[in-house]
């Protein structure tokens, strides 16, 4: 009679490696997201108000910037409307970019983040929180009238002449928006920060190319003389110290994973010298 004992049934993979809590991540919730998110859309319309009436200010920062930026060499505005004034459909086209795609694209960022990468969406809303409440203050410390405005730059107001436009023909009893709220642009600001959040987000080789949301976005914000070079510079200067500040936490989805692999394949490796011990 073989007295040998039966070895013990090796413990099935399923098993070796459940993943623990901190190997999910909790999306936060969503009433709660809705109600920030759109109180900080309402306190910034708001704020970007209460900037307004300040003419002869923003008028002569108007003046200083231009001529900073002449003494920094950076290339004249005309260069980039130049190209767009070739064609009334690429006018128009830019136009409507710089009307329509800037709140849209970034609230379908901020929605795709939230569904699908919860951390990222975590650290991505309280980056834009801080970089709009800081170009709140500056629109309010330093009203700035955009160069379609300032007579020295020879621009054209391609919204008004072309169309669309959001902005109403005289910026003093525009009551839809703050005209002389340029510095920093923070249409080039949300564009290059959805672009960083969605590199930092996925892994696709192609991730790159969302790079190409601000390209294009300071291309128009420049060529329909909404903005100066010098705006979108300040509104990445703003960024660059929110990004500094505020960390992506090191534990994401993708990376909890990755972790999780990691940990079932040396659970397994482990089991391996048991099972071949007991087969012999």
């Amino acid at each position: 009679m073989d007295s040998r004992t039966e070895p013990a049934e090796p413990e099935p993979i399923a098993a070796v490696r459940r993943p623990s809590r901190r190997d999910t991540v909790a999306r936060p919730p969503l009433v709660r997201e809705l109600l920030l998110v759109t109180g900080l859309f309402v306190v910034y319309k708001v704020g970007r108000q209460l900037a307004t009436g300040h003419t002869a200010e923003a008028f002569r920062n108007a003046g200083h910037v231009w001529d900073w930026e002449r003494t920094l060499h950076l290339p004249g505005e005309s260069a980039v409307q130049g190209v767009l004034l070739h064609s009334d459909t690429l006018v128009h086209v830019a136009n409507a970019y710089y009307a329509t795609v800037h709140f849209p694209a970034t609230a379908a960022f901020l929605v795709w983040m939230y569904l699908r990468r919860p951390v990222h969406y975590v650290w991505a809303r309280r980056v834009l929180a801080v970089i709009t409440a800081a170009a709140l203050v500056l629109h309010l410390t330093f009203p700035l009238a955009p160069p379609r405005l300032l007579a020295v730059a020879g621009l054209v107001d391609t919204g008004q002449v072309y169309g669309p436009t959001v902005y109403g023909a005289h910026p003093a009893a525009d009551e839809m928006a703050n005209q002389f709220a340029a510095m920093p642009s923070l249409h080039f600001g949300w564009a290059l920060m959805v672009a960083i959040g969605l590199i930092a987000a996925t892994r696709s080789r192609w991730r790159w190319l969302w790079l190409l949301h601000p390209l294009v976005t300071l291309l128009v914000i420049v060529g329909t003389a909404n903005h100066y070079w010098l705006d979108s510079v300040a509104a990445a200067a703003l960024l660059g110290v929110a990004l500094a500040v505020i960390h992506l936490p090191h534990r994401t989805e993708t990376t909890a994973g990755r972790a999780q692999e990691r940990a079932v394949s040396a659970d397994i490796k482990e089991s391996v010298p048991d099972l071949v011990g007991a087969g012999r």
